[in-house]
């Protein structure tokens, strides 16, 4: 039996949903709208601390308020898949127990075990 190279009805069949997996390794966040940008340089305002100031206005427009919540959203918090992940929080609570009273002691001074004076 032939082994590797090119085998004839092999890989995805045509008609069918198939996708590459894309590099997740850097999420990418959506640039601020231009007219959003405009705004918050009319109010001599950072374009973050503009959106939070409408999203926080009672009186502003609920579509309104909707949107720069939306926008606002991905640079107040981390997506599910970000920041440290099980491993590292494993990893982290593992030292935080290790340290204090269930700590490693110090290791055991050498002195005058060898018998004599060096």
């Amino acid at each position: 039996m032939a082994r590797g190279g090119y085998r004839p009805g092999s890989g995805p069949k045509k008609g069918t949903k198939y996708k590459k997996r894309c590099d997740k390794s850097k999420p990418k966040r959506p640039s601020i709208p231009a007219d959003i940008q405009a705004e918050a340089a009319a109010a001599n305002m950072a374009p973050l601390d503009y959106m939070l100031k409408i999203m926080r206005d009672p009186k502003s427009d609920d579509a309104r308020r909707d949107r720069m919540a939306s926008w606002a959203a991905p640079y107040c918090h981390a997506r599910k898949g970000e920041g440290a992940g099980k491993k590292q929080d494993k990893d982290d609570r593992a030292k935080a127990a290790g340290k204090g009273k269930f700590g490693a002691g110090a290791p055991p001074q050498l002195k005058g075990i060898m018998g004599g004076k060096r």
